[in-house]
């Protein structure tokens, strides 16, 4: 059986074409290169509380209805439960609207942080075109698609046709080499990443993560990478199936799926290889992500606050390496520790695995799953000259609360390691 998502248009295969060119060249149903401008066939679409605008510019225009409801997810998750009544309202209006189309991928505040849910929830194979009314939705191309943010106005066209003008992006390719050592993982590669190339260094490029140290990631790691991938600048990031992938997906998709790859021969027009021995932690320092300094430069720094979570830290394997670092210690009453799960499946298997009630006997306080604190609505907010450490993927000024306070991105166990000591450590100290 032909797969859907091969990367293959009407006219037969292509030849020496970039990831980016095959997705939207099968997307658009014909050839298309660098730099142009093609109407895309969009495979998937998602949006988060902000569906409320979304829906507003769909009535709008004087759509009648969704062009696939099954192409459709919708979820609530930055502000859960609903934190104002002005969110309340919006909430309101979207379960209206998801009853009255039958859409049938909706997921109340109970499942999460969209871009954990939908890989969970199998709606995320290769070679897919996805849009999202959220920039960090290039986290999917941890599994191999194209994905990545647009606005509201866009996203009600695309709700209404199932199409959506695109320009064909140039491609970046990091060729990661070498060892990451002990508690170095990929939230440290990727600061380090950022830091290299700047806020701007990969602007409207696909950016595609390959080499040793990427085939060593899991899915978790990759997600991160390609999640953050936009705090460069880039229009998508992207991490090619292999078996991880297939593993993942099993049991989440009956679905069939063949990976889309980059042709070997393909031009792109930047390769940058790296050999990542000896990494250190890294820490984004306020106010730019960009500001990045390996953690021996920042240590010393008090904190009033640390968050492990979001769509960039809030997977597993990421509450595994803070608990690793904080098991049978305490966080010291000067520090709030917020622990923020991913999803219900995340939240789930940490209480099961015990995971979580360690956290919590080290002085973590637990919320629900969804985005919280790290857009500054609610569940942590800062005060004017409060420091927080967390896991989060922006520490612009005032995005955490106060725009007098300071926000510093690091790894849960950099995280966890800071909360222990009420200043930012180094986690090799901490755990050995």
């Amino acid at each position: 059986m032909k797969n859907e998502y091969r990367g293959e248009c009407d006219e037969g295969p292509m030849e020496a074409m970039t990831f980016a060119q095959k997705v939207l060249s099968r997307a658009s149903g014909r050839e298309a290169f660098p730099g142009e401008i093609v109407s895309a066939k969009i495979d998937l679409a998602m949006s988060h509380e902000n569906a409320a605008l979304v829906l507003r510019a769909f009535n709008e225009m004087g759509a009648k209805e969704v062009w696939d409801p099954e192409r459709v997810v919708l979820l609530f998750d930055h502000r859960v439960p609903a934190n104002t009544i002005k969110a309340a309202e919006g909430h309101q209006a979207v379960r209206a609207f998801v009853r009255t189309e039958g859409l049938p991928h909706f997921y109340d505040l109970r499942e999460g942080i969209c871009h954990q849910v939908l890989p969970e929830k199998g709606h995320v194979l290769p070679g897919m075109l996805i849009v999202g009314t959220d920039s960090h939705t290039t986290t999917y191309g941890a599994l191999g698609a194209l994905s990545t943010g647009i606005g509201a106005t866009e996203m009600a066209a695309v709700w209404a046709t199932g199409e959506l003008w695109m320009k064909v992006p140039r491609t970046f390719r990091f060729h990661l080499t070498g060892r990451l050592d002990g508690p170095v993982v990929a939230k440290d590669v990727i600061l380090h990443l950022i830091g290299m190339m700047g806020a701007d260094g990969c602007d409207y490029r696909c950016v595609e993560f390959v080499g040793p140290v990427v085939d060593a990631m899991s899915i978790s790691g990759r997600m991160t990478m390609c999640n953050m991938s936009m705090e460069m600048g880039a229009k998508a990031g992207v991490a090619f199936p292999d078996q991880r992938t297939r593993d993942y997906l099993k049991g989440r998709t009956a679905k069939e799926w063949g990976p889309v790859l980059s042709d070997p021969e393909a031009e792109v027009e930047k390769e940058i290889d790296l050999d990542l021995t000896g990494l250190a932690p890294q820490v984004a320092y306020p106010h730019s992500v960009d500001h990045v300094k390996p953690v021996e430069e920042m240590t010393g720094i008090p904190v009033d606050q640390a968050v492990i979570g979001s769509c960039t830290n809030g997977r597993a394997e990421d509450l595994l390496a803070a608990e690793r670092v904080l098991h049978g210690r305490k966080v010291p009453d000067s520090v709030r520790l917020i622990v923020v799960p991913a999803s219900r499946e995340v939240y789930l298997w940490a209480l099961e695995s015990g995971v979580m009630a360690s956290l919590v006997r080290s002085g973590a306080v637990v919320t629900n799953p969804g985005c919280g604190p790290c857009l500054g609505a609610h569940q942590g907010l800062l005060a004017p000259g409060e420091r927080c450490i967390a896991t989060t993927n922006r520490n612009f000024r005032g995005r955490m609360g106060s725009p007098e306070s300071e926000v510093y991105l690091a790894s849960p166990a950099t995280v966890a390691a800071s909360a222990l000591k009420g200043q930012i450590a180094d986690p090799r100290e901490a755990i050995g």
